[in-house]
């Protein structure tokens, strides 16, 4: 049997698949292309591949309805926005996805960010690299930070990244708060987290972080009447979702100096405009949506991925099955 990888598969489990399936492996990150719905379904069809695995190819309604032959969709994602999952459902064909697959790389940037803007490590690397650290002792006074030690941090959305980010304070000895209104407080509470409202967290925070996605609930959520509520010494870390945040409220909140400062690793386009606000504000840390670029992120989804197809391939139900209703 034929199966299609578009997407980035770590070596060791491509070799895995090998024994058992004729592997066609074409990293879209290496071709530097995504396959259009026309050529999903003429290979599909005409090269008899009845398993298809993408990470960022998308996959229309016309692929579902047209490659007859295909008999699982895997996703290397936690996110469908990109797969007519409906279709695929109508027309019974499996699509399994790869959730939190880059949860520890996105939690491990968070507190990257986190300490580069208290420890101002961005403008202290310049001031080296650049020669002007001429004065042995001028840093100590221009370049005091915090600690993360006692500092409260909030914690908007506690899926799998927002877990991953409180264990990793509870170890800097942080106070941890949470808004989910999905989570059970009492789960909260057995890691050491606090589970309290939205508005509350804004006024109590030192470090307000984004961690829900992306639904109609959760655009906007943090508005220009939340931005007022956090303290003038607090900073906003976003690794999550551009749309959760008033972009315009929170560039005036920067550029008035209403809050310490704000890193971002997630935009509205990408790349940035280059006549983008965010860019003149110099109270900001970006990075360019790196969140879950890591090596261990490829090989998890790999691992998840391989797992569920070797599942599939004994007539058994697929752990992450997108779409149960197909599954008889």
């Amino acid at each position: 049997m034929k199966i299609l990888i578009l997407a980035p598969f770590a070596v060791p489990v491509l070799d895995r698949l090998k024994k058992n399936l004729d592997v066609v492996h074409e990293n879209w990150m290496e071709t530097k292309r995504l396959l259009s719905s026309q050529e999903f379904v003429s290979r599909i069809q005409e090269q008899d591949i009845p398993i298809v695995v993408v990470e960022a190819d998308f996959v229309q309604r016309e692929v579902f309805e047209r490659a007859t032959k295909l008999k699982l969709l895997g996703v290397c994602r936690a996110d469908l926005v990109h797969v007519d999952v409906a279709a695929a459902t109508e027309r019974g064909v499996p699509v399994v996805n790869t959730p939190a697959r880059n949860a520890v790389a996105v939690a491990e940037l968070t507190l990257g960010l986190m300490l580069s803007l208290m420890r101002k490590i961005p403008a202290a690397h310049n001031m080296v690299s650049s020669g002007k650290w001429v004065d042995p002792t001028d840093a100590y006074f221009h370049m005091r930070g915090s600690e993360l030690w006692h500092k409260t941090i909030g914690i908007v959305g506690f899926g799998a990244i927002g877990e991953h980010v409180a264990k990793r304070l509870l170890a800097f000895e942080s106070d941890v708060l949470a808004y989910d209104p999905f989570v059970d407080p009492d789960k909260m509470r057995d890691m050491g987290v606090a589970k309290v409202e939205l508005d509350e967290m804004m006024r109590q925070s030192d470090i307000v972080t984004i961690h829900c996605t992306t639904t109609p609930e959760t655009v906007g959520l943090i508005d220009a009447r939340r931005l007022s509520l956090m303290k003038p010494t607090a900073y906003l870390v976003n690794a999550a979702s551009a749309y959760v945040v008033d972009e315009q409220a929170l560039v005036e909140v920067l550029r008035e100096r209403r809050i310490a400062g704000a890193a971002f690793d997630v935009y509205k386009t990408w790349p940035v405009k280059p006549d983008d606000p965010i860019l003149k504000l110099g109270n900001v840390i970006l990075t360019p949506h790196v969140g879950g670029a890591t090596d261990e992120s490829v090989l998890r989804h790999s691992e998840m991925m391989a797992d569920d197809i070797e599942r599939f391939l004994k007539g058994e139900r697929p752990k992450n099955l997108a779409n149960p209703r197909v599954w008889k």
